[in-house]
């Protein structure tokens, strides 16, 4: 118990200090993830949307390959971007390996299966009637299309959300593609590691707690932009509904 309250005043302390190194492994964190996340978002939900609405041979083995995805060891993938980013791997000539770019890459690989899947399970549960509504009304098929999107968006929302955590918090692909490096490739959860190893527990769980705190500021602000669209847009149709 006194290690954990040890912990907690330790934490309080670098962040309340803005202790140099601390801001430095957080900085990162946040760039790799936040890089990833969005790349991963421009893949999985075009992709996720593609496959909720689509009718074509051989889309329930999709589905279950994306739904698969969910279940990638990080590990595994660190392995796989090392191999393939390694000197004498197919991409070798790009020297991205123990760069933050390796690291993004291994996480958009852990992410976009998050994205595409609940994205894909976000449009299947709105009704194809909203679709075919909008082509009754005289819309495109492409602006069907949309409007049936954007009937998914707050479950779109949570696959950001799902996304974000599957890599904020990742360690074993960040280190092996990453290395740790002290001011280049080192984050929040490879530091923990890297204390534990030393014997810094208390730091360490400082660390992690910063990990927690941070991941609570990032969904609490995209909670509340989702929220705050389904708010707006329930306000709009009360709106249309009292002056139709």
């Amino acid at each position: 118990m006194q290690l954990i309250l040890d912990a907690i005043r330790e934490a309080i302390h670098l962040l309340i200090s803005r202790d140099p190194y601390v801001m430095s492994v957080l900085a990162r964190s946040l760039e790799v993830s936040g890089a990833a996340i969005l790349m991963g978002a421009l893949i999985g939900i075009p992709a996720g949307t593609a496959v909720g609405l689509g009718r074509f041979r051989g889309r329930n083995l999709l589905v279950v390959l994306i739904h698969t995805g969910f279940a990638l060891p990080p590990t595994v993938v660190g392995l796989f971007v090392y191999l393939v980013l390694s000197r004498s791997g197919p991409l070798g000539m790009l020297e991205m390996l123990y760069t933050t770019r390796a690291m993004i890459l291994a996480q958009v690989v852990i992410a976009t299966p998050y994205i595409a899947g609940i994205t894909l399970a976000a449009v299947q549960a709105v009704p194809r009637d909203a679709g075919l509504q909008a082509r009754a009304l005289g819309a495109s098929r492409m602006q069907a299309v949309l409007a049936h999107v954007r009937e998914a968006r707050l479950g779109m929302g949570a696959a950001l959300i799902a996304g974000f955590g599957s890599i904020f918090s990742e360690v074993g692909a960040v280190m092996i593609v990453g290395g740790n490096v002290l001011g280049e490739t080192r984050v929040l959860t490879t530091a923990i590691v890297l204390e534990t190893r030393r014997g810094n527990f208390a730091i360490a769980m400082a660390l992690g707690l910063i990990v927690l705190l941070t991941a609570f500021a990032v969904n609490l602000v995209i909670t509340r932009l989702q929220q705050r669209r389904v708010g707006d847009a329930t306000w709009q149709a009360a709106l249309e509904r009292t002056w139709a």
